[in-house]
């Protein structure tokens, strides 16, 4: 059961980028269920991810598992806001193996933000302590290094949000329904 009222929102976005602070506004707004990937991770892998490594291989486990939860919950018609990051081609064909299961309305929400303030908004994230993943400025740059927006090819509906996209006016984007 599936309509045009259930909706999958993805995100593309460099590390600290506004990807979790933009999943928690859409939810709100379409009434829809929050996956986020680093809550599932701290609490599966609690003190296991200390390296990218450890990351990549987690996430890998945590996808193989979801994918097929979300599709489920999608198919049901509730709306999904999934806030995992959609940074490789790899992690956005796991998606795309999602949204071919199902026929609902899907958003890839790239969010085009500057290194400089990615980095700024890390550190500040850091100092605050309350998110379950501190990453130095060395991790910053390496997970930046393997960044890769999507290409139309990829097939997603891609909405763009340049400059802050935590701002409440990047959610209503002209001529990107939901």
């Amino acid at each position: 059961m599936t309509s045009e009222t259930t909706r999958l929102h993805m995100f593309c976005g460099k590390i600290a980028a506004g990807k979790s602070t933009m999943a928690r506004a859409l939810a709100k707004r379409d009434n829809a269920v929050v996956i986020a990937e680093d809550d599932w991770l701290a609490a599966l892998y609690e003190g296991q991810i200390t390296s990218i490594r450890d990351y990549v291989q987690a996430a890998n486990r945590l996808r193989g598992v979801m994918g097929p939860h979300v599709v489920a919950l999608l198919n049901a018609g509730q709306s999904v806001v999934l806030d995992f990051p959609a940074n490789t081609v790899e992690t956005r064909a796991w998606l795309r193996q999602i949204v071919a299961q199902t026929d609902v309305v899907h958003r890839m929400h790239l969010l085009d933000v500057p290194d400089d303030l990615c980095r700024a908004r890390l550190r500040a994230r850091n100092a605050q302590g309350d998110h379950p993943f501190a990453a130095t400025d060395a991790q910053f740059d390496e997970i930046v290094r393997h960044f890769v927006p999507p290409t139309a090819d990829e097939g997603f509906h891609v909405v763009v949000h340049a400059g802050d996209p935590a701002s409440p006016q990047s959610l209503s984007t002209p001529g990107a329904p939901g």
